[in-house]
């Protein structure tokens, strides 16, 4: 990743600019003709608008920005507030998410069931444990973390262990979501992100100290992309975060979806643990989203979309500490983000709509069939390799263990399943004419 360069200073640029020059910048706006809030990385390399030069069309659009930033409680390294400015591809984002992700959102009947929403909860939490304990390194294959949080067996590999962490996190950022934010909660998510994880497990859940090495950002290839504020200030910086997340801080109307945004950049820009940072701040972004009533938020694998470009992730970032302190930059990369990833959810729900009738349609007469035996006998018509064990069956669908275990043994008794032993594992598989076995049952 190629390091954005710093825009020019604005007080030089101003400054060296003739007053009858400066008369020509007031029709320059915060965005450009497409709309766009350009980084001075970016807009160096663009035909600037008739007439004026690169730097002119850069100070014309700073000060359009300036007149309309909102400060933040956020304190930068630099001593200077970071500011925020409510453009036009800000309000049309939220307001497309308020449609699409809160309220009474319509959705297929496949997530909205309680015994379907259960199954697909599970699925997102999976997709999301995985994906952002990828982005901070854990190596493992998705099918080996899918078959472990299905399963229910034991991490083996630190990456799993992350993987694992996250999960049981992003459980737990849910189930404490309508309580208001505070230390001791920030502290809860940090240690289970960490479980097991850390050199020294005693760093679980502790702000870094003045008497040690302060942990910096840095890229893949060791180059250093932000030094956090000095260990210090994290008490104060950290309940301030806190604050803000509560709308306590007196700095008037954010959109939810932005503060909650601001939230997940804070606790990253902060730094202020030895490890896991990126992780607790997507959960505090998750806990944020879902306190604030946007409930699709569970259903959503965010960092699923941010892991296909990281570096995008990272210039926002960037972006947002070199153009003085300007966190639009992050906002609107992440409300593009939640917007991908509501499309992507939207999309995938049709399909798996689409494959339930499908499946209803084959199965009408199997009334002694339940949803989750259902759900099984359509994945094992699209796959006759998957096999199934109790602990997947009762992860999956979060029914009791006696429930999953009947729900497969009555596929055994009616000849769909066989049960075999791997290990010391009961693991059920279809049955030798399973296709054939089913055309024969539609009539009981």
């Amino acid at each position: 990743m190629k390091l954005p360069m710093p825009p020019p200073s604005y007080v030089e640029l101003l400054t060296s600019t003739p007053p009858e020059r400066l008369a020509a910048l007031i029709a320059v706006g915060p965005v450009d003709d497409k709309g766009r809030y350009l980084h001075w990385d970016e807009l160096r390399y663009r035909q600037p608008p008739d007439g004026l030069t690169a730097e002119e069309w850069w100070l014309g659009t700073r000060t359009a920005r300036r007149s309309q930033a909102k400060a933040l409680p956020l304190i930068g390294t630099n001593g200077k507030l970071f500011v925020l400015s409510n453009v036009e591809e800000i309000q049309r984002l939220t307001h497309e998410i308020d449609q699409r992700a809160s309220g009474e959102v319509l959705m297929p009947a496949v997530v909205t069931s309680p015994q379907a929403s259960r199954k697909y909860l599970v699925s997102s939490l999976i997709e999301e444990a995985i994906s952002s304990s990828q982005l901070e390194g854990a190596s493992t294959t998705r099918r080996e973390a899918k078959d472990m949080l299905r399963t229910g067996r034991k991490p083996v590999t630190h990456g799993e262990k992350m993987i694992l962490n996250n999960f049981r996190a992003m459980e737990l950022a849910a189930e404490e979501s309508q309580s208001p934010l505070d230390v001791n909660v920030v502290m809860s998510l940090h240690r289970q992100v960490t479980a097991g994880t850390l050199e020294d497990e005693r760093d679980a859940g502790r702000l870094q100290q003045p008497d040690e090495e302060r942990i910096a950002v840095v890229w893949h290839d060791e180059r250093v992309l932000h030094r956090p504020p000095a260990a210090e200030t994290l008490p104060e910086r950290l309940q301030a975060m806190c604050d803000f997340a509560n709308g306590l801080t007196g700095d008037g109307f954010i959109h939810p979806v932005v503060r909650s945004i601001i939230v997940h950049f804070w606790l990253a820009y902060d730094h202020p643990f030895v490890d896991g940072n990126g992780r607790t701040a997507r959960a505090l972004f998750y806990r944020s989203m879902l306190s604030n009533g946007y409930w699709l938020t569970q259903y959503l694998a965010v960092s699923s979309v941010i892991k296909q470009a990281p570096s995008k992730y990272a210039l926002s970032y960037l972006h947002a500490e070199t153009d003085d302190n300007d966190i639009t930059y992050f906002v609107i990369a992440q409300l593009r983000v939640i917007r991908k990833a509501i499309d992507r959810l939207y999309d995938y729900l049709e399909r798996k709509a689409a494959e339930s009738r499908e499946v209803e349609q084959l199965l009408r007469g199997y009334r002694f069939l339940n949803h989750r035996q259902i759900t099984l006998v359509s994945q094992l018509l699209d796959d006759p390799g998957v096999s199934a064990t109790v602990k997947e069956h009762q992860t999956v669908h979060r029914v009791s263990n006696a429930s999953a275990r009947n729900d497969l043994k009555h596929l055994v008794q009616i000849g769909l399943l066989e049960e075999v032993k791997v290990g010391r594992a009961a693991v059920f598989v279809p049955a030798e004419g399973f296709r054939e076995r089913l055309g024969t049952l539609g009539n009981r």
